[in-house]
């Protein structure tokens, strides 16, 4: 009995050294467990900070790329627009020398189109002096010469020119100029241009030359 005894005891006891021995292992693998979860998060939470540091950085570069784009996009702007305006510059500056010279040369050639105009008119004088040396028909120069002048008149009148009517008008200081009063043969005339002493002309509607008249008084 004794001896059955002292076996359980020995076997309890073994047992107990196994389960002792079971448990540290279990212990030690728990704490290295624990170890190794801890180093993983502290190594996750790094690289997100990393993460987050180089986004940040990034950021900060996409920023200053961008800033830069915006500049030189002004600048470009800018430059554009500083061509546009000498090409206007000199558009302009063009377009007024263009101005002037046509300007001076209406100055200077005016007159062209009145005198190339004129010029048959001044051969049919030619024509006429001609003809007096050679002609003693009186009747037939004095046709002539009216032809020419009529021919004149239509001539100038093509370029705006229009005599001032004075025969039985009212004196009018914008159309006439007084240069003697005489006696009107009637009541009704008084106040009437009685006489032309010198034709007026009108180049379109402005005055170019009074009529100088007689009026009656």
């Amino acid at each position: 009995m004794e001896e059955e005894q002292e076996e359980r005891k020995e076997e309890h006891v073994f047992n107990e050294e196994n389960e002792v021995t079971l448990e540290v292992p279990k212990t030690e693998g728990s704490n290295e467990e624990t170890t190794e979860n801890v180093s993983e998060e502290d190594t996750v939470v790094s690289e997100t900070d990393k993460d987050l540091v180089e986004s940040k950085e990034t950021g900060e570069e996409t920023h200053e790329l961008t800033t830069e784009e915006l500049l030189a996009k002004t600048e470009r702007e800018l430059t554009e627009t500083n061509d546009k305006y000498l090409r206007q510059i000199a558009e302009f500056d063009n377009y007024r020398k263009r101005t002037l010279k046509e300007k001076a040369d209406l100055i200077l050639n005016g007159g062209e189109k009145v005198l190339t105009s004129l010029l048959p008119i001044l051969d049919d004088f030619s024509r006429a002096l001609e003809n007096i040396e050679k002609s003693n028909d009186i009747e037939a120069l004095k046709d002539g010469v009216k032809l020419i002048s009529d021919k004149l008149f239509k001539c100038l009148a093509e370029q705006g020119l229009q005599k001032i009517e004075t025969e039985g008008q009212d004196f009018n200081t914008d159309y006439h100029e007084a240069i003697a009063m005489i006696p009107a043969p009637s009541d009704e005339e008084k106040g009437k241009v009685m006489d032309c002493v010198q034709t007026g002309y009108k180049l379109n509607d402005k005055v170019i030359r009074h009529a100088k008249v007689a009026v009656g008084q």
